[in-house]
């Protein structure tokens, strides 16, 4: 394979050297090539071509071949929903490319150079839209619009990307709450590496995993009864050994899907990899409800705060509200007016003070 890139690449440069030479006999830049023999410029681009073949092919050769390795290898991670997009970009960018390019067909060996780069310009810019706008496509309503298909059914209706549930968020629990709702659509997949990980949590030596295993797979049994909602069990297999995370985002990658996840750690690391997240806890930060200073709350208040004077209460959601002064009323239910709102990555908390009787 090497050797035959070799020869292709130094026919091309004897082709351009031709080229070259042909144009210079033509315009007889240097008012001596029109004494010259026809033969010149063909031995000229030969010579040219075995010097290349000898000294420069095999180092030019290696290069290029790395380079298709590469490419190979980005193409065979794309799935095929990416790929599909990548080759519709690219041929929408050189439509566009050629269609500029008419009005420079004209200009001669400039004119040539300039469509060339058109074509290379619209043609990465339309590869790189597409992949960044493929998630914006329902491929499923796209065939709907264009295609008379048959009347669908209940499995046909079933919208959205795959959902691939991790560990932490099942044995959370409220995930299960949360398909309840129908706000989550799409096919759940529960990963068989994840489910191995939940047998190994429920056969723990530590009664405290071994119980929050256990509540993991009673939450799974339930979400396959219960729900409607369509579960799989699906096996995936790394090319080599990795951690249960490492292959939840290999997974989540090769199916175009989301995970599900309440592992803080886990989404940085997804959002590096481009991998989409949906995160609980932030879904339950987002819908807390929201209070702004000059408000009053009516609190019970439960216990005393870390700073004098201060008393602590909370809301259903668990949000911790600080009552500047409450430290005296311990136990009892009061009406505070709410001062500011802190935001944190833990979680929020509502300073208040007590309204003067």
């Amino acid at each position: 394979m090497r050797r035959l890139i070799e020869m292709i690449m130094s026919l091309i440069v004897v082709a351009a050297t031709y080229a070259i030479m042909h144009i210079i006999f033509i315009s007889d830049l240097f008012n001596f090539t029109a004494k010259m023999p026809a033969y010149v410029p063909v031995a000229l681009s030969v010579f040219t071509g075995f010097i290349f073949y000898f000294i420069a092919s095999t180092t030019t050769a290696n290069l290029l071949m790395k380079r298709m390795m590469q490419t190979e290898e980005r193409l065979t991670k794309m799935n095929v929903k990416e790929l599909a997009f990548s080759v519709i970009g690219c041929f929408i960018g050189l439509v566009i490319a050629n269609l500029i390019g008419f009005a420079f067909r004209d200009f001669g060996i400039l004119g040539t150079f300039i469509i060339i780069l058109l074509n290379i310009f619209f043609g990465v810019l339309g590869i790189r839209v597409a992949r960044r706008k493929k998630d914006d496509v329902n491929v499923r309503t796209l065939q709907q619009v264009l295609l008379t298909t048959k009347p669908m059914t209940a499995d046909d209706s079933i919208t959205g990307r795959p959902k691939i549930l991790d560990t932490s968020v099942i044995i959370d629990g409220r995930i299960m709450d949360l398909l309840q709702t129908g706000f989550i659509e799409g096919k759940i997949i529960i990963p068989d590496f994840v489910l191995e990980e939940l047998r190994h949590i429920a056969d723990s030596a530590d009664s405290l995993k071994r119980q929050r295993g256990r509540r993991g797979l009673d939450i799974l049994n339930e979400i396959q009864k219960q729900l409607a909602v369509p579960v799989e069990i699906q096996s995936f297999k790394a090319d080599k050994p990795m951690e249960v995370d490492s292959m939840l985002l290999k997974m989540a990658e090769k199916l175009d899907a989301f995970v599900v996840t309440n592992d803080f750690n886990l989404n940085k690391v997804a959002e590096f990899q481009g991998v989409r997240v949906l995160n609980i806890n932030e879904l339950a930060n987002a819908i807390k409800p929201v209070v702004l200073p000059g408000e009053e709350m009516y609190v019970t208040i439960i216990k005393a705060g870390k700073e004098q004077g201060q008393g602590v209460a909370y809301l259903n959601d668990g949000t911790m509200i600080v009552v500047d002064g409450g430290s005296r009323y311990i136990g009892e239910t009061k009406t505070v007016i709410v001062t500011s709102v802190l935001q944190t990555a833990a979680g929020r908390m509502i300073f208040t003070k007590m309204i003067a009787a």
